[in-house]
């Protein structure tokens, strides 16, 4: 349909697998999952619910009358009602013990664990796969000296390598968050209306235990070894908010990329991949616009915006139950989930394939390490037998002489000229003073440490992961 808006998340950047997993078929087909599991555990725990009943509401798990639902829905106002009246009609033996003792949260907040649960495992596979390519990276060009920048001005001299592993760091640390979250998420089970369980109580009897036991099996059924002890009607919103603040870490991480590339790009050092028939500018036929870089950036940006919607939620809350938060979440939980696996598709088709000029990076670095070489062409001349304070100012004069060249558009820093062609300097061996690999400290081991002690664990845990191919093709 061309006539009314379309989320450009769906239709331009997210996966496919993450656009189906917030479908509505999924969110209802869990819906009736949940009641099958329900009225299951209640049959089991000895309420007058028959085998048949549970056979009946199995076989329409996945057969969901849309339209009817929606005619349900405006007739009554109520989501879960029509969904309840749509299941009755498709499965009438069953229609008298749907929802038994259950209340709306049951079947929403107990999908959207489940529903999280796989999207945050999807995230955390795709985040495993974009440290493993910046590793990779790291490998490679460990040994290859580059500027370092503070303040975007030339510093010492780092490698390459060792740049991308400030990248991969970060994403490391986002990928123990994430598998925090994951260990930490648990089912709300079956709390009833104001999180008593005094609807199950009366069910049962008054048998304590087998409403704790029915709380056990509905959360087994779908994977999980714990429920929340206590809740009012819904799950605490601070889980949703940790949650969201989980994925809005993964988007500032993937800024931070992005925009190192954008920088690097335009000193024509990195770049991310242009592809042959790939356009830059409709009116300026060379451009080669760092283009996913900066369309990560955007959705970061996007992602990053969320956890101050996800938290005013939580912090807004009345008492047992309000539903304020209803709306606003069903906008904020998928849109996260579904930006910041937009951000995680457009870092995979990057990472793996950067594309390094080292003659680039060796001419930017020939220009402004002879100005970094000084000191360590100081402390050689003072052992030849010069005077330390002398030699100083010269290399002071002789400096901001150079810099003043280079300003004025020179090809070429002539410092160490300056200095050979200076009496007052006794010989010295000038290619091994300029010689960039002594001003690059630890890098290239610090690469190797890492990789050693930060990704090979990482590798290890996730290793079938890293052969598992997924849909996360950049669109259009």
């Amino acid at each position: 349909m061309q006539d009314v808006y379309d989320n450009p998340l769906i239709a331009r950047y997210a996966s496919r697998g993450m656009a189906e997993l917030w479908s509505p078929k999924v969110k209802f087909s869990t819906w009736r999952g949940l009641w099958v599991a329900l009225a299951r555990a209640e049959r089991q725990l000895g309420l007058a619910i028959t085998a048949e009943q549970v056979s009946a509401l199995e076989a329409q798990v996945d057969t969901i009358d849309f339209t009817a639902a929606d005619a349900y829905e405006r007739r009554f106002r109520h989501d879960v009602m029509a969904h309840i009246h749509a299941l009755g009609d498709a499965a009438p033996l069953a229609r008298p013990i749907i929802h038994l003792g259950a209340t709306s949260c049951f079947v929403t907040d107990n999908a959207d664990l489940i529903i999280t649960r796989r999207a945050l495992g999807m995230v955390r596979d795709k985040l495993v796969r974009a440290i493993d390519a910046l590793a990779s990276f790291a490998a490679r060009w460990k040994d290859l000296p580059c500027l370092g920048y503070t303040h975007f001005q030339p510093a010492q001299l780092v490698t390459v390598g060792k740049r991308a592993t400030l990248w991969c760091h970060e994403l490391l640390l986002d990928l123990g968050e994430i598998e925090h979250r994951l260990a930490g998420l648990k089912f709300l089970g079956v709390k009833g209306t104001t999180g008593t369980q005094a609807s199950f109580l009366a069910l049962f009897d008054g048998d304590h235990g087998k409403v704790e036991a029915l709380d056990q099996l509905v959360a087994q059924a779908f994977g999980f070894d714990q429920t929340y002890t206590v809740s009012g009607q819904t799950y605490s919103r601070k889980v949703d908010s940790q949650v969201v603040a989980a994925l809005g870490g993964v988007a500032e991480s993937a800024h931070r990329f992005g925009s190192d590339l954008r920088l690097l790009a335009h000193e024509r050092e990195v770049e991310e991949p242009f592809e042959a028939e790939q356009i830059g500018s409709s009116a300026m036929a060379y451009k080669r616009n760092p283009m996913r870089a900066e369309r990560m950036c955007s959705l970061a940006r996007f992602v990053s915006a969320l956890p101050a919607a996800a938290g005013q939620t939580a912090a807004t809350q009345w008492l047992e139950r309000t539903l304020d938060d209803s709306a606003v979440r069903r906008l904020i939980i998928p849109q996260a989930f579904l930006g910041i696996d937009a951000v995680l598709n457009l870092y995979l088709s990057v990472a793996p394939k950067l594309v390094v000029h080292p003659a680039v990076i060796a001419r930017n670095v020939a220009e402004e390490l002879p100005f970094m070489a000084t000191e360590n062409l100081l402390m050689a001349a003072v052992s030849a037998g010069g005077d330390r304070q002398d030699l100083h100012a010269r290399i002071r004069e002789h400096s901001l002489a150079a810099a003043l060249r280079l300003k004025e558009g020179a090809a070429g820093n002539d410092l160490l000229d300056r200095i050979q062609g200076d009496g007052g300097f006794p010989a010295l061996d000038y290619r091994e003073i300029l010689d960039a690999s002594r001003y690059i400290g630890r890098s290239a081991a610090q690469v190797e440490q890492f990789l050693e002690h930060e990704i090979e664990p990482v590798r290890r845990r996730y290793a079938d992961c890293l052969v598992v191919e997924d849909d996360c093709a950049v669109r259009v």
